[in-house]
């Protein structure tokens, strides 16, 4: 941790006073901490899934690595699988298993699942579970639930009370102020088959400006985006700006592209909902990026309860491997990737009527731990499902903070095409306090100057 948020964490119950118009009691608030975790999961285990104790809040003992030049190693690097499931034996595990998950063992030959020892890893610094709990006094949503108001920093909603509060959680899952990142994406054709497509993305997440103290001084943008594709040498060059809104019914996301074979930066309304995703062939939406972004408006949104699924999680294989190793026909491979039982919220939109998307029908789960997304399913206009998302995800132990390292979506009604996002194991690794970054480089008329060959 720098020493500027050092500084800021000491400061924080300083700064972050509570305010008369708490939005829920202070006497439920102070539960955070106490029988409920930071934020707001249980702290008690039950069954498979263990107490809450912390998460990993440095690098474990034994564990020693350079984040500039490597990845985190595997803390848990003695574990071995309690369990395999299969098509043959899922009937076993009916309860726990995601619908998207027993698609998955039904339609792909080849795709497992090796369970391990849930391991309750997520954390994050001090600074953002104090933000968090004060989260809980102050923030709320907007009536028509498209904004946050008056919360900052952590977890807006700890003691989640509607689907749109979980919707919002995962949007604004702590991130550090100002992010840089290496990551590849390759669209796998049923034979195996795929050209790998690489970036390099930074962000300013104003939510997490330590400067700021509430919502309303963000000046309505949440986060400030940019995806640069280096490779191959066709899409070199190609750039993407988002400007991604905190109230989206009082401006929408602004968005722009730069294109070096025109030479011109254009605004692009097209890179959200579901538009077809930057170079992922047709196989998702602009809005399933990291699982879910973007505007609310189009569906109506509802609470489908609290259990135990199996889940990707402390996926660190994964973070290091080789993409050779890792990308196989019909799936991931399944002796690399880790599953775990462990609490999920799951939430459900529902197209409205006299809307359009793709996808007519989107069941999210969300881990009780990160209140991010970690799973989901897609439904076409007929009610089929469509589309598998996976997210794997790993503690960046040294920052604190959980994240995603390959975010996967199988279309079950093909025979064996998925798309393997963000992935980052033969990449530099992330800097997450990459403050050389400017906000004058997130503005149009920088892109050019980006977007070079």
């Amino acid at each position: 941790m720098t020493y500027k948020r050092i500084l800021f964490a000491s400061a924080f119950a300083l700064v972050f006073v509570p305010v008369a118009s708490a939005k829920v009691p202070a006497a439920q608030a102070d539960r955070l901490g106490k029988d409920l975790t930071w934020n707001g999961a249980e702290t008690a285990g039950s069954g498979d899934v263990p107490a809450y104790t912390g998460g990993i809040q440095s690098p474990p003992a034994g564990v020693k690595f350079d984040p500039k030049t490597q990845h985190p190693p595997d803390p848990f690097p003695g574990d071995k699988p309690k369990y395999t499931i299969t098509a043959a034996n899922m009937g076993q595990y009916e309860g726990k298993l995601t619908e998207g998950s027993k698609a998955l063992l039904k339609r792909l030959p080849t795709f497992k699942m090796n369970v391990y020892e849930s391991r309750r890893s997520c954390t994050v610094p001090q600074y953002v579970q104090a933000a968090t709990k004060n989260n809980a006094l102050v923030a709320g949503l907007t009536p028509d639930g498209e904004g946050v108001t008056g919360g900052i920093m952590g977890t807006p909603f700890p003691i989640t009370e509607n689907a749109q509060e979980m919707a919002w959680n995962h949007r604004l899952r702590f991130l550090p102020h100002k992010l840089y990142r290496q990551y590849a994406t390759a669209p796998v054709q049923a034979n195996g088959s795929f050209n790998m497509i690489r970036y390099q993305d930074e962000a300013i997440v104003n939510w997490t400006d330590p400067k700021m103290k509430k919502a309303e001084d963000l000046q309505n943008i949440q986060l400030m985006y940019l995806q640069n594709t280096v490779a191959p040498p066709r899409l070199a060059g190609n750039v993407i700006l988002v400007h991604e809104s905190l109230n989206g019914a009082v401006e929408p996301r602004k968005a722009w592209s730069y294109n070096p074979g025109q030479r011109r930066t254009r605004r692009a309304p097209d890179i959200a909902y579901d538009n077809p995703g930057f170079n992922t062939d047709g196989m998702s939406t602009a809005d399933s990026f990291t699982g879910f972004n973007g505007a609310l408006d189009r569906y109506t949104w509802s609470m489908g309860g609290k259990s135990v699924k199996i889940v990707p999680y402390n996926s660190y294989k994964v973070l290091n491997s080789k993409y050779s190793d890792l990308i196989k026909p019909n799936n991931l491979n399944t002796d690399l990737t880790r599953y775990e039982a462990h609490r999920v919220w799951t939430i459900e939109a529902k197209l409205k009527g006299g809307q359009r998307h793709l996808y007519a029908r989107r069941v999210m789960h969300m881990d009780e731990d990160q209140r991010a997304m970690v799973a989901a399913e897609l439904y076409d206009g007929r009610g089929g499902l469509w589309r598998v998302q996976e997210l794997h995800s790993v503690n960046f132990y040294h920052v604190p903070m959980c994240f995603s390292i390959a975010e996967l979506v199988y279309d079950v009604q093909s025979s064996g095409r998925y798309l393997a996002g963000s992935l980052v194991s033969e990449e530099k690794p992330f800097n997450f306090d990459a403050d050389e970054l400017s906000s004058s480089r997130f503005q149009p008329d920088a892109l050019r100057t980006i977007g070079v060959r």
